[in-house]
């Protein structure tokens, strides 16, 4: 089902991200123009995330195991409201728009990309334990993206687009197989990061997603059948 919770407040059970642990980082992508829209995401507010308090839990021991090893946990999205997975729809339906196709989607008509696996019309996001991270070595600090000529292992080229996270090869929302765990398309070398991240998010309670080396489910997520619709913003700021 989905539920429509009250637009003044923070819904019970769920927290900011940036409340689970002060090193955390937060990247502002979805709410700016840098992103496979090209716009900014529809009720999502600057430099907010919110995520269930049971998947806050495990997060917060993973930011503590990967801090030994020199690292931090940078977030790209958490909870995400149906009303915003609606507007991917909108978008993906419009032919007419095609501003990020080169840097997201430049082998994928965008109108596919939910049968393909890369957005869903039911996001786990909307059920508030599923996150989009990667890592970044402490000392560095998110950049804006900035555009890195690379070849894929099949001849592909395409553009990187460097935050000054760990370089994976490919970036987040990369709508490609390069974007898979385990793909051949990538050299070899650049598997470390992402099996790094995969090896200790499922070590503490997560499932990784396939076609997605940065997306991540909590295994015994708290709402397993409500979508919610409450917009990512600061309740705070009322």
């Amino acid at each position: 089902m989905t539920q429509i919770a009250s637009k003044t407040s923070l819904p019970e059970g769920f927290m900011y991200i940036r409340d689970i642990h002060p090193d955390i980082r937060l990247s502002n992508r979805y709410h700016s123009h840098d992103n496979f829209m090209g716009r900014p995401f529809p009720f999502y507010a600057n430099n907010v995330l919110i995520i269930s308090n049971e998947a806050a839990e495990s997060l917060r021991k993973i930011q503590d195991i990967v801090a030994k090893d020199g690292l931090d946990l940078v977030f790209y999205d958490g909870y995400r409201p149906q009303s915003t997975v609606n507007a991917f729809v909108t978008w993906a339906n419009d032919p007419t728009e095609q501003s990020m196709k080169s840097a997201y989607y430049a082998r994928v008509n965008k109108a596919d990309a939910f049968e393909l696996g890369y957005i869903a019309r039911r996001s786990g996001h909307t059920r508030g334990s599923t996150v989009d991270l990667t890592l970044i070595e402490k000392g560095k600090y998110i950049i804006p993206t900035q555009k890195i000529p690379r070849t894929l292992e099949d001849g592909f080229e395409f553009m990187y687009l460097d935050d000054n996270t760990v370089d994976t090869f490919t970036h987040v929302d990369l709508f490609d197989d390069a974007s898979h765990h385990g793909t051949a398309l990538i050299p070899e070398a650049f598997q470390k990061w992402r099996n790094y991240l995969r090896d200790v998010m499922v070590a503490n309670g997560f499932k990784p997603y396939s076609k997605e080396w940065w997306h991540y489910s909590l295994e015994n997520e708290p709402y397993p059948d409500t979508y919610f619709d409450f917009p990512v913003r600061d309740y705070t700021q009322n």
